[in-house]
């Protein structure tokens, strides 16, 4: 168990508490884990090497944080590509390196072989060009698809224009018909009192003494 130290903290404890808690910085570990490991190597506990940090030697080392902080990214970032590139290469391009690379735990790929590479590119090679390939029939079809959409277009506009030809014809025959109608039936009023008046008026016959005799 380890011991609970109640004397004050020396300048090799706080450089000791620093060292460990940067090193677990940017290895990516936890604060907690390394005051416990301090805890251990100067007997002291996590909470004690906890507080001594955070009230006194953390602001000490601020800018040697910020540098940890930076490797530790830097560090994470290598794994991902690493990672990415051993994943693809065992899985989208047949594996061909994928039994002859490992990736270590910081991220560096080690047994790779120049033979190796050489296969991968030549497979990359071929998926890339068959991709461009692809890519070059999907912009041919997406140009005749533009061109039968203008097409369209201009039809659509022809067709348009002719309906509103015809609207306009229709509108001007259809008054037209309606003035023609008016005239027919104003000729045919004027035609009825023409008559009226005609038989309205007294008719005359001659007689055979020459006469003129009213007719009723």
């Amino acid at each position: 168990m380890t011991a609970i130290r109640q004397d004050a903290w020396s300048e090799e404890d706080d450089l000791i508490l620093a060292e460990v808690t940067l090193r677990h910085i940017r290895e990516g570990s936890t604060q907690l884990s390394a005051f416990e490991e301090v805890g251990e190597k100067i007997g002291r506990t996590a909470a004690a090497c906890g507080f001594r940090w955070n009230s006194f030697v953390r602001k000490k080392y601020e800018a040697a944080i910020q540098i940890a902080k930076a490797q530790r990214q830097k560090r994470n970032q290598h794994r991902k590509h690493a990672s990415a590139f051993a994943s693809v290469a065992g899985s989208g391009m047949g594996g061909p390196l994928a039994s002859e690379s490992a990736v270590r735990s910081d991220g560096i790929v080690e047994e790779l072989s120049i033979d190796a590479v050489i296969r991968f590119l030549r497979q990359w090679k071929g998926s890339y060009q068959e991709m461009v390939r692809h890519v070059r029939q999907l912009e041919k079809e997406l140009n005749e698809k533009q061109d039968e959409l203008e097409r369209l277009r201009s039809l659509n506009d022809e067709l348009s224009r002719q309906v509103s030809d015809v609207s306009t014809d229709y509108r001007v025959v259809n008054d037209d018909y309606k003035a023609l109608i008016q005239i027919m039936d104003r000729a045919r009023k004027l035609a009825f009192l023409a008559e009226e008046e005609e038989e309205s008026k007294t008719r005359f016959k001659m007689d055979e003494n020459g006469n003129l005799e009213r007719i009723e």
